[in-house]
């Protein structure tokens, strides 16, 4: 395994395994390096994450199905698990083990992407933080809850779909309510955390590694986060919100008109169709939140690529943000957004347009 390092062999090796859904190659590759004197940080951090993050990606294109990446990524799990069990096993706790400092780890409310959250919680107690994970998908009332029984000093919020934004808004404000600061992650908070800070997040990470040495350099946390979020965005979400029902079944009949194929006929392609509709409202939705275009355009430019991946007509996005607007003309803020992406597909096509 050459040593402390992780060398390009073993990270080819490791995504053979998740190509294979070789549960059991993969630990012992990733097991191996830790007993060569790699460290279990680095083989989580530089071996698994980047691994995980490429099947996403080989979703995303089309190349591998949707069966696949729940394959590749029960293996990656898995592999989290015995990582960490044989760093405890072959190393000494750090001196004052637990001592750091009291962190509680949740992913958003409507988040399932737990990955990142349970990387995260293992490399906080390799760096000798007293660590409790809830999982995925978590509700305010669960964080006040845990809250008010544990104490924590820190509560680490993972997010990794940006249409959960004004979701983890209320268990920032849970959080902030009950006193406890906030470090925020994951790529759903946007470029440098942008969308974490103004949702009133004490602090972001770009990774568990920054997290870990956010928290060691800055500890103890304080409150220093204030939301951003106005009451004029606020009530446009709402609105947004009360209209989804109508609004989704709206677009249904317009894909039907301007792109057949994506709806389909079998349960399954209706369902796949109008989970794309869904994520399209809850995107523009979170954009008009955090009053940031963004949240939409990096969604269009997602989908754009996914469609042309699986031979779908992107034009249909067009169509959509089109549709969208002409029911939407008595919300200002939803327009300028829908706006902004139709300033975004149409400079795609002519290839001028910003990339988002």
């Amino acid at each position: 395994m050459n040593g402390t390092r992780i060398t390009e062999a073993a990270r080819a090796g490791f995504d053979a395994c998740l190509a294979a859904a070789d549960e059991d190659a993969a630990i012992d590759l990733a097991v191996g390096l830790v007993a060569s004197g790699v460290s279990a940080e680095d083989v989580l951090l530089r071996l698994v994450a980047p691994a995980q993050l490429k099947v996403g990606e080989l979703w995303a294109s089309g190349e591998w199905t949707v069966a696949q990446e729940h394959a590749a990524t029960h293996v990656s799990s898995r592999t989290v698990d015995e990582v960490a069990s044989a760093a405890r096993a072959t190393a000494r706790p750090p001196a004052g083990s637990g001592a750091q400092g009291r962190v509680l780890v949740a992913c958003s409310d409507g988040e399932w992407h737990v990955l990142p959250a349970r990387i995260l919680t293992e490399v906080l107690r390799l760096r000798g933080f007293d660590v409790r994970s809830l999982g995925g998908s978590v509700p305010p009332d669960g964080i006040l809850s845990d809250v008010h029984r544990n104490g924590p000093d820190v509560v680490a919020l993972s997010c990794t779909l940006p249409w959960n934004l004004p979701l983890a808004y209320r268990q920032i404000e849970t959080c902030r309510w009950a006193g406890v600061p906030v470090i925020a992650g994951g790529s759903g908070f946007g470029p440098a955390g942008a969308w974490a800070y103004a949702l009133g997040a004490d602090l972001y990470a770009a990774d568990a590694r920054d997290a870990a040495e956010a928290l060691l350099h800055r500890w103890p946390p304080v409150l220093r986060g204030e939301s951003s979020v106005g009451a004029d965005a606020v009530e446009a979400y709402a609105m947004l919100v009360r209209q989804r029902p109508a609004l989704l079944e709206y677009l249904a009949s317009a894909l039907r008109d301007v792109c057949p194929g994506l709806g389909g006929s079998s349960g399954t392609e209706q369902e796949e169709g109008t989970g794309f509709l869904g994520r399209l409202l809850d995107s523009l939705a979170a954009a008009v939140f955090v009053d940031d275009e963004r949240v939409f355009t990096r969604h269009l430019a997602f989908v754009r690529t996914y469609l042309a991946a699986r031979s779908a007509d992107s034009r249909c996005l067009l169509a959509m943000t089109d549709a969208l607007a002409g029911r939407l003309n008595e919300s200002p803020r939803a327009l300028d957004k829908l706006s902004a992406g139709r300033r975004f597909l149409t400079g795609q096509e002519d290839g001028s347009g910003s990339r988002g």
